[in-house]
Protein backbone atom coordinates (compact mmCIF):
# COMPACT_ATOMS: atom_id res chain seq x y z
CA UNK A 1 0.00 0.00 0.00
CA UNK A 2 1.80 2.79 -1.26
CA UNK A 3 -0.93 5.43 -1.20
CA UNK A 4 -3.90 5.96 1.63
CA UNK A 5 -7.31 5.17 1.18
CA UNK A 6 -9.63 7.74 0.40
CA UNK A 7 -12.41 7.72 3.86
CA UNK A 8 -14.28 10.78 2.62
CA UNK A 9 -14.18 13.72 0.09
CA UNK A 10 -14.98 15.89 2.95
CA UNK A 11 -13.45 17.28 6.47
CA UNK A 12 -14.39 15.50 9.35
CA UNK A 13 -15.59 18.30 11.76
CA UNK A 14 -14.12 17.43 15.44
CA UNK A 15 -14.25 18.96 18.76
CA UNK A 16 -10.81 18.95 20.47
CA UNK A 17 -9.40 19.14 23.78
CA UNK A 18 -6.41 21.39 24.91
CA UNK A 19 -3.23 19.62 25.32
CA UNK A 20 -4.63 16.34 24.82
CA UNK A 21 -2.97 13.73 22.17
CA UNK A 22 -4.82 12.94 19.10
CA UNK A 23 -3.20 10.61 16.51
CA UNK A 24 -4.66 11.38 13.12
CA UNK A 25 -5.32 7.99 10.95
CA UNK A 26 -2.62 8.53 7.73
CA UNK A 27 -3.14 5.26 5.97
CA UNK A 28 -7.59 5.31 5.63
CA UNK A 29 -8.31 2.15 7.08
CA UNK A 30 -8.93 2.57 10.82
CA UNK A 31 -12.45 1.81 11.64
CA UNK A 32 -12.12 4.87 14.29
CA UNK A 33 -11.71 7.60 11.51
CA UNK A 34 -10.20 10.44 11.52
CA UNK A 35 -8.12 8.51 14.57
CA UNK A 36 -6.00 5.79 14.51
CA UNK A 37 -7.28 2.07 15.42
CA UNK A 38 -4.08 -0.10 14.55
CA UNK A 39 -5.03 -0.62 10.89
CA UNK A 40 -2.21 0.34 9.63
CA UNK A 41 -0.30 -2.35 10.50
CA UNK A 42 1.99 -3.88 7.79
CA UNK A 43 1.73 -0.71 5.82
CA UNK A 44 4.19 2.34 5.57
CA UNK A 45 1.69 4.15 6.95
CA UNK A 46 2.15 5.63 10.72
CA UNK A 47 -0.56 8.10 12.42
CA UNK A 48 0.09 11.24 12.78
CA UNK A 49 0.68 12.97 16.72
CA UNK A 50 -0.96 16.04 16.72
CA UNK A 51 -2.35 18.65 19.70
CA UNK A 52 -4.05 21.69 20.08
CA UNK A 53 -3.42 24.88 22.64
CA UNK A 54 -6.84 25.52 22.98
CA UNK A 55 -10.58 23.23 23.22
CA UNK A 56 -11.97 24.61 20.16
CA UNK A 57 -13.73 22.72 16.93
CA UNK A 58 -11.03 21.45 13.71
CA UNK A 59 -11.35 19.91 10.54
CA UNK A 60 -9.04 16.57 10.17
CA UNK A 61 -8.30 15.90 6.54
CA UNK A 62 -11.41 13.14 5.56
CA UNK A 63 -9.23 12.26 2.10
CA UNK A 64 -6.11 11.56 3.58
CA UNK A 65 -4.22 14.06 0.85
CA UNK A 66 -3.96 17.37 2.27
CA UNK A 67 -0.71 19.47 1.90
CA UNK A 68 -1.53 20.25 5.76
CA UNK A 69 -1.12 17.03 7.71
CA UNK A 70 -3.93 16.09 9.46
CA UNK A 71 -5.63 19.12 8.72
CA UNK A 72 -8.39 19.69 5.53
CA UNK A 73 -6.94 21.72 2.99
CA UNK A 74 -9.62 21.55 0.52
CA UNK A 75 -7.68 19.30 -1.41
CA UNK A 76 -10.97 16.66 -1.45
CA UNK A 77 -12.44 19.45 -4.14
CA UNK A 78 -9.40 18.41 -6.47
CA UNK A 79 -10.20 14.34 -6.30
Amino acid sequence: MNKPNVVQKFPFKTSVEANKKYYWCKCGLSSKQPFCDGSHEGTDFLPEKVTFETDKDVYFCGCKMSNNGAMCDGTHKDL
